[in-house]
């Protein structure tokens, strides 16, 4: 297997060797490429002109040497963006959600990279531009908007910006009658702030200098940020913290969980000076989350082995755990994802049989329906609500051929009325392409879901390339969508096929339990079982495959390289997490102490040393005849930091067989969520598009 002739000559760069070792349960490693990671990186996620001078210069060698071998494409990459450029409304906005006297929503201009906010009167009229990201946006290499609150009494908007790509995001506050930002700007937070029941202060979380948000503070508007109200702090490093409201402005809810516990702490919104009160205390593997119900809390929880999760209720007065009372038993199999609540009814998102279904429940009654759907495959999602006394809410559809839909659904009379569907201006015909679900054989017998998209003139012969993309942790479930990006793919023969591996929550929690810790190597056989079974029912060729995953996912992409390179005729690795082992025994860097619950802490452990040790990419690069691998990454990624997928591209060169490339291509103006704009984000899915047409000898 080589792919090598489809690119032309070039040395790789040749990266320095400074051997660091470290024992951990008696056993050594070594690791030549440790120099790659800044001493002062928490500086340079701040400030990335702070970055040493000799990381910098390997880091742009490794673009240039992929843009050498990438140089042929340049054509292409440009005939892709228009392709997907086109198929977005390019002054594409929502559908305006109603609160009080106004509707608000958000909408972009012609050619404009970063969304605006506006709002309308409740029933319609002209357009008051509330926020202009472009022009917020101007000037600057990175920018990206976080959470955009308007007050209850309509007059401020609470909005953050971060302009590194670091995640540490600046909170301002806007004046809507002038439109001016108020002297109020608060550093460092999460990304949101919830305004109290008064309307003259928020809550807010800041993060430390690991990237923590470990404090919740209120913040008195007019008031300096050094005066700010600590409310809580959280002082076990292992847990995320976040603060929120509820849409009838009664309560702020304070959430502290880690990938299996959660525990919320309650204060009145319209009393910051209270003491946030617990309401049932963190026990390890106990989930729960709370949703407004008026003189009750819904609570969705996995208490009292409810695997799949049930719903509960609690009195607001004291909704302790022992006050806890059923509303909707446990149903193994029936996985509830999310809870709504409203002044008469309740709606729930649940997943059954790999399928998501929204069912509407009457209060006063208890009777409850489904809100029905006649495709094979598709994906949901609860847009709610502003308002609490109502009896419209929304939601969204789409399937992998049907772009996406919004709805309003009144649960009363159970209307549905359709208010927009996706455009594609360059036109899309559902008709010319087919979706298919099929079930991949896995090694232990477990049948794997794939969603496959293909055009209906593609031959199903195996001649087909194919792109085939998986995630698999965290209970993240990759829904089947509408997706306009694949379709370049697509219209060019390629079958698109998405692999619900263990470690999403694709069929049930158990799901997710099975692809994690422990069970971890499932995943990975799983994404391998997926490919397998593809080449089996004729649909593309071992060497027509391009495995395809970012993050998580990338540490899927570099585990099955590892596993079975001979499988893939090329790799893609966006922002991959590759050194999991080096990462979870380093409790400093932003995320370790709260993934532990997810990966194990090889730290306390020795099995979990071993268990991770076995599969982490970058400790397991062998003298493998890889396939081409690309690997992309950004400097200020705080989530998974440049280096790991720098050093993993050194090791690859160095160990690897064969005369198949590796390409490194790392932004330099941002983080983990690539670039900011719609559509320089375009571009990398074009640069990615047009490496797995090369790869596959379609470009």
């Amino acid at each position: 297997m080589t792919r090598a002739s489809a690119f032309p000559t070039a040395n790789p760069p040749t990266p320095e060797k400074h051997p660091v070792s470290d024992t951990h349960h008696g056993i050594t490693r070594r690791d030549d490429y440790a120099w790659m990671r800044a001493d002062n990186w928490q500086a340079v996620f701040r400030d990335p002109s702070l970055l040493d001078g000799r990381i910098r210069a390997h880091l742009e060698a490794e673009n240039a040497y992929q843009a050498v071998l990438m140089a042929g494409t340049a054509d292409l990459r440009g005939k892709l963006f228009a392709e997907m450029k086109g198929r977005i409304k390019e002054d594409d906005s929502t559908v305006p959600m109603k609160d009080g006297p106004y509707a608000y929503g958000s909408s972009f201009r012609q050619g404009g990279e970063q969304p605006r906010y506006f709002r309308t009167p409740r029933d319609g009229g002209a357009e008051e531009i509330l926020l202009d990201g472009d022009a917020e946006a101007e000037g600057k290499a990175y920018f990206r908007l976080g959470g955009v609150d308007h007050s209850a009494d309509h007059r401020k908007l609470l909005w953050a910006f971060d302009d590194k790509g670091s995640e540490f995001f600046t909170l301002r506050v806007r004046d809507l009658a002038s439109a001016k930002e108020l002297a109020d700007q608060i550093p460092d937070t999460g990304g949101g702030g919830v305004w109290n029941a008064g309307d003259d202060g928020f809550f807010y979380t800041r993060l430390d200098d690991n990237h923590r948000p470990s404090k919740v503070f209120f913040h008195a508007l007019g008031d300096k940020p050094e005066n700010d109200r600590l409310i809580y702090e959280e002082t076990d490093p292992g847990f995320f913290m976040d603060v929120g409201g509820t849409r009838a402005n009664d309560w702020i809810m304070i959430g502290i969980n880690d990938h299996e516990t959660s525990e919320y702490r309650l204060l009145p919104a319209s009393d910051p000076s209270a003491e946030p009160k617990l309401v049932a205390v963190r026990e390890t593997g106990l989930q729960y989350d709370l949703e407004e119900g008026g003189d009750i809390f819904f609570i969705l929880t996995n208490a009292d082995g409810a695997k799949d999760f049930k719903i509960m209720t609690a009195p607001v007065a004291n909704p302790v755990r022992a006050n806890w009372q059923e509303l909707v038993p446990h149903e193994p199999g029936r996985l509830i994802l999310s809870v709504l609540g409203f002044k008469d009814h309740m709606v729930r998102l649940e997943r059954k049989e790999g399928l998501p279904r929204i069912v509407v429940r009457e209060r006063a009654s208890g009777e409850e329906h489904f809100i029905s759907f006649d495709e094979e495959a598709f994906s949901l999602g609860l847009s709610g609500s502003y308002e609490y006394d109502t009896e419209v809410m929304r939601f969204t559809y789409s399937s992998m051929t049907t772009p996406a839909q919004v709805f309003d659904y009144n649960m009363r009379t159970r209307e549905r009325v359709l208010l927009k569907t996706q455009e594609v201006p360059s036109g899309h015909d559902p008709d010319h392409y087919v979706t298919r679900r099929l079930m991949a054989p896995a090694a232990d017998g477990e049948l794997v879901p794939i969603s496959l998209l293909y055009h209906r003139d593609t031959p199903l012969d195996g001649s087909a390339p194919c792109l085939l993309y998986g995630y698999g942790s965290y209970g993240i479930t990759v829904p089947s969508a509408f997706n306009t990006n694949c379709l370049s793919l697509v219209d060019r023969g390629f079958v698109y096929a998405v692999a619900h591996v263990r470690g999403g929550k694709d069929k049930g929690y158990g799901w997710y339990d099975d692809g994690k810790r422990s069970h971890k190597m499932n995943s990975f056989t799983d994404f391998i079982a997926c490919a397998r079974h593809l080449v089996a029912e004729r649909y593309t060729q071992h060497d027509r495959t391009v495995a395809q995953g970012g993050s998580a996912g990338g540490m899927l992409m570099g585990a099955i390289a590892n596993m079975a390179p001979a499988d893939f005729g090329g790799i893609v690795a966006e922002v991959p997490f590759v050194d999991v082992l080096t990462t979870m025994l380093d409790a400093s860097l932003p995320l370790t102490p709260p993934e532990w619950p997810e990966w194990g802490n090889p730290i306390a452990s020795a099995n979990d040393y071993k268990t991770i040790a076995a599969y982490s990419p970058y400790g397991n690069v062998a003298a493998h005849d890889y396939p081409p691998i690309l690997a992309l990454a950004g400097l200020t990624d705080p989530r998974v930091t440049y280096w790991e997928p720098a050093k993993w591209v050194a090791r690859l060169r160095e160990r690897k067989a064969g005369g198949n490339p590796v390409l490194f291509k790392i932004n330099m103006d941002s983080g983990h969520a690539g670039a900011s704009g719609r559509f320089s984000r375009l571009e990398e899915i074009a640069y990615i598009y047009a490496y797995a047409l090369k790869v596959t000898g379609k470009a």
